[in-house]
């Protein structure tokens, strides 16, 4: 958890050195998460999955993770804590026995 609040502080620290928190209220950052995973989808627009150029890949993804860690602090939640709940209601919905090798939603297991 520590690598975690590293980054928060790190982003924090930007933000307020550039006195941007004014302007990341939770509407706004989630509207980011969106804006910069859309930026995401179009490196791979018209392309096979490894033609996309790995540098911007990366550089999108930085920015998808950095405002939603944002958004995350914002609400006072741990990150650590959220994903790994996340993961055990996942594990509730899709068992192993069900969902092994298939892309199916929950919802369409018999």
């Amino acid at each position: 958890m520590g690598e975690v609040n590293e980054i928060i502080e790190a982003l924090l620290a930007f933000r307020d050195e550039r006195d941007w928190e004014q302007f990341h209220n939770p509407k706004d950052l989630a509207l980011a998460v969106s804006v910069e995973a859309a930026e995401l989808l179009e490196l791979f627009l018209w392309k096979k999955h490894e033609e996309a150029d790995r540098e911007k890949v990366k550089e999108e993804i930085a920015d998808v993770l950095a405002f939603t860690f944002l958004l995350a602090e914002k609400y006072g939640f741990d990150v650590k804590q959220i994903v790994m709940e996340k993961i055990e209601r996942n594990r509730l919905k899709y068992p192993v026995e069900k969902a092994r090798g298939s892309a199916r939603k929950y919802t369409e297991y018999e």
